[in-house]
């Protein structure tokens, strides 16, 4: 661990904050002369006061420890380079527009990478009036079971989750989009390109 790079680091996110020293020193009940030495790179905080400290200043601890944020390069969204992400542990499924550094339950998720339509993993799709009918012939038991559909367009997702028990169909609004996709707890994600 790099003391100056994490001193920086911390200097420079507290004044994004527009904080203090001594108002982050009060909220983590320590001296302002410690987080004075840290931003001066004479020392690092304490492994104890890691947790609280990220939490204050709004990035993960890892981030913390190198002292460098990495920004990713801009791209301006594009739809392309959506990714699907879902939690093993509590089943929290989440997306994002490119690749994201996402964790849940204490754990980074890889981003899902979706195989194509096979005949294990089938969707129909019939037009009723301005919505996509979707009907997946899959089991919906609380073992097994659809856990989201998600409908790419060119400048949106339409997201809905499903649950067990229930009917593995659904209406999404009609969009221009190019791509299906479905999250099966098992198997994973799967895709199917709609026109």
């Amino acid at each position: 661990m790099d003391c100056n790079k994490v001193g920086k680091l911390i200097h420079s996110l507290r004044s994004e904050k527009s904080m203090t020293q001594k108002q982050l020193a009060d909220m983590m009940n320590i001296s302002d002369r410690t987080i004075s030495k840290w931003e001066r790179g004479i020392g690092c905080p304490d492994v104890s006061l890691l947790n609280g400290l990220s939490k204050i200043l709004g990035v993960n601890i890892e981030k913390l420890l190198t002292g460098d944020l990495n920004s990713k390069e801009i791209d301006g969204g594009n739809m392309k380079k959506a990714k699907f992400y879902i939690c093993d542990n509590c089943g929290n499924a989440m997306f994002s527009i490119n690749e994201a550094d996402i964790s849940c339950c204490g754990r980074t998720l890889p981003a899902l990478e979706a195989t194509e339509e096979n005949e294990t993993h089938t969707m129909t799709i019939e037009e009723i009036e301005s919505d996509y009918f979707i009907k997946i012939n899959h089991e919906m038991t609380k073992t097994h079971y659809i856990s989201f559909v998600a409908l790419k367009g060119y400048d949106r997702v339409h997201f809905v989750k499903l649950y067990p028990e229930q009917n593995a169909e659904l209406r999404i609004p009609q969009m221009s989009g190019d791509k299906l996709y479905a999250y099966c707890n098992e198997h994973g994600l799967w895709e199917k390109r709609i026109k």
